[in-house]
């Protein structure tokens, strides 16, 4: 398959313009030799026209890079001081980012929802605190521009995986986006939502592995680290993986942690809670403060191995 863009009637010095939406493909496309082939059907997405591997720039973290990169803190914002704490912990044990869930998207109607823009407030407070660039997940059209306000790298969660006009209009944000892949999802799939991003103008898209739904009931879901092999063959995107969702249990997370590494992960999401057992959230796949330093020991020697690093270098310049 060539790429081929729609033109509209010729303009008033004869030359013919594209579409809105064509030209935003085309901004994407920048990169792509021209006339060059691509024969998949996440034509923006696939590596045939653009073999150079992108790099996200999230608030002046580097997600596909040299840094090998770590984002950690609990599945839910609770109060602000849990989750200044939170921060804290994680950033001295080496993370680089903050995730926290203000609008949570559960299965029972009667499990906690998320404090929604107050978490928000909560979440921009730990921020400030701390320096770490915050991620946190977005469940509605109507919350795009309070989430995007807040958020450095804004989350699609695996039930909104295939919800396309979410997928259109928080590619309009402007700001980088976290694609989990849906719990059902082929990997075709998942890139094929990555591609409505891509194609509405927004070329900052991470894609994060967590794990799909099948027959086994030992783990929550059954974590698909070929995915990510794939994935990185398939694509230019970077590639995270969540151990936490993927397993379901907190014993399970450290090893699946190093496992992702030597797979050749560009980063991790990990939940990380002071309080496990009491979160109001997923504490049974959630570390403590003393796990999560000890994930960070056990895998960077692997993460060197890779022939990358964990601190960034703007921090090593400062000597932090």
């Amino acid at each position: 398959m060539t790429i081929t863009l729609k033109k509209q009637a010729t303009g008033s010095a004869g030359n013919p313009s594209l579409s809105g939406e064509d030209a935003e493909v085309l901004a994407v496309l920048e990169e792509v030799p021209r006339g060059a082939a691509v024969s998949k059907p996440y034509r923006l997405a696939s590596r045939e026209g653009h073999p150079r591997s992108t790099v996200v720039n999230v608030a002046g973290i580097p997600v596909g890079s040299a840094l090998f990169t770590v984002i950690a803190g609990p599945c839910c914002v609770e109060g602000e001081e849990e989750i200044v704490e939170t921060a804290r912990s994680v950033k001295q044990s080496g993370a680089h980012m903050l995730r926290g869930g203000a609008f949570k998207p559960r299965t029972s109607p009667y499990s906690f929802q998320g404090w929604g823009n107050e978490g928000l407030r909560r979440l921009a407070r730990a921020r400030e605190s701390t320096g770490l660039p915050v991620v946190t997940e977005l469940l509605s059209v109507g919350d795009v521009e309070s989430v995007a306000s807040c958020a450095d790298l804004i989350q699609i969660g695996a039930r909104n995986a295939q919800n396309t006009p979410l997928l259109c209009e928080v590619a309009r944000s402007g700001k980088p986006v976290l694609l989990k892949r849906g719990m059902s999802c082929t990997i075709e799939e998942w890139l094929m939502s990555a591609e409505y991003l891509l194609s509405h103008g927004n070329p900052n898209v991470i894609l994060c592995e967590r794990g799909i739904r099948s027959f086994e009931t030992m783990t929550r879901n059954t974590l698909d680290l070929s995915a990510v092999a794939v994935a990185k063959q398939e694509t230019h995107l970077p590639v995270v993986v969540d151990p936490s969702h993927g397993t379901g249990k907190r014993n399970l997370v450290i090893p699946m942690a190093r496992a992702a590494v030597a797979a050749g992960a560009d980063g991790l999401l990990i939940e990380v809670h002071p309080d496990p057992d009491r979160a109001l959230s997923d504490g049974a796949q959630s570390l403590t403060f003393e796990m999560f330093r000890k994930l960070m020991e056990e895998i960077t020697p692997i993460v060197e191995a890779m022939g990358r690093g964990l601190t960034p270098a703007r921090l090593i310049q400062c000597g932090v």
